[in-house]
């Protein structure tokens, strides 16, 4: 790849069946390193959306490129960049994980020491590796999932695709999974990750595109995303002492658009509010003040979501 940082761009993905358009003009891009989430309900786009990144499904227009290659139906070489771990699993259940791997290893192209030390790197990885002589039909869902993701993995892509990974596992597995996506990320790959769980998007996603009825509605960073509809961090600080100095000090700070008394605490409106904390707590010494909690609040995903969409994320 050279110097190239950009792994996957694709422009106008635009995908119709009969009158419904499942897909209406998305595109995005995903750099070196970078996880992106797409985030929505069910039935708004996402898996048609990857099912045309990765050249399963026909576009009725747009343009889609991995590492600089053209990504289409007919398209063979460009698409070993990508890794892709679909929502239904893809695993034979009468095969150990470990035949699991060497069978799909085999056909991505892996053979001999390449393909057993691969097996061996995927295993661990996914945390299989004290059960990878047993069968996977008596694997947990979890587990299932996670074996899953490590045959997308075996061949080394540069870009992962997971479609909604987590669904139907118990917490402490889809604990393990987004452990693993982190690790991946944070390793160098580019993963592209389709979920409607809010909180697996802010854990995960260093961008974020919202999309709802075939559109992205809008990207960004969570502080970028949340930033479009002008919410602000709330503090709340119970206080001793001179309250009310310690509230006219407060306004001071730059950042802080409100601070109001309610009794023995300060409810503050700020930008930012935990890169400012250590400032107001400062001032509200100095200002005669003793500071029994701070409870910070930032505004989320799901206020930007029913702003944009007008519904909650659920519905």
């Amino acid at each position: 790849m050279g110097e190239m940082t950009r792994v996957l761009e694709c422009r106008d993905l635009r995908k119709t069946y009969g009158e419904r358009k499942a897909v209406d003009g998305v595109g995005f891009h995903i750099d070196l390193g970078e996880t992106y989430g797409l985030l929505g309900p069910n039935g708004a786009g996402k898996t048609t959306t990857i099912s045309m990144i990765c050249g399963l499904l026909t576009r009725d227009s747009g343009h889609v490129e991995v590492v600089g290659e053209v990504i289409d139906v007919g398209e063979i070489h460009a698409k070993q960049w990508i890794g892709y771990v679909p929502q239904d699993l893809a695993i034979y259940p009468d095969l150990t994980a470990e035949e699991n791997l060497m069978f799909f290893g085999r056909l991505y192209g892996l053979t001999g020491k390449r393909l057993k030390a691969r097996t061996d790197a995927v295993l661990e990885v996914t945390g299989l590796a004290d059960r990878r002589q047993d069968k996977t039909e008596e694997y947990s869902g979890g587990m299932k999932r996670r074996l899953n993701i490590g045959i997308g993995l075996l061949h080394e892509p540069r870009l992962l695709i997971l479609d909604e990974p987590t669904v139907g596992v118990d917490p402490q597995s889809r604990n393990a999974i987004l452990d693993s996506v982190e690790h991946l990320s944070g390793e160098g790959m580019a993963v592209l990750y389709t979920t409607h769980y809010m909180e697996e998007a802010e854990r995960l996603c260093d961008r974020v595109g919202i999309i709802d009825q075939g559109q992205v509605k809008a990207e960004g960073t969570r502080r970028q995303l949340v930033e479009l509809i002008g919410e602000r961090d709330r503090v709340r600080v119970v206080v001793e002492g001179n309250i009310e100095a310690a509230v006219v000090a407060v306004r001071s700070v730059e950042g802080v658009q409100e601070a109001n008394r309610s009794d023995r605490r300060i409810d503050i409106l700020a930008n930012d509010a935990r890169v400012i904390l250590p400032a107001l707590l400062r001032v509200m010494a100095d200002a005669g003040a003793s500071v029994k909690g701070v409870d910070v609040v930032e505004p989320d995903l799901e206020a930007v979501f029913l702003h944009l969409t007008g519904k909650a994320l659920r519905d």
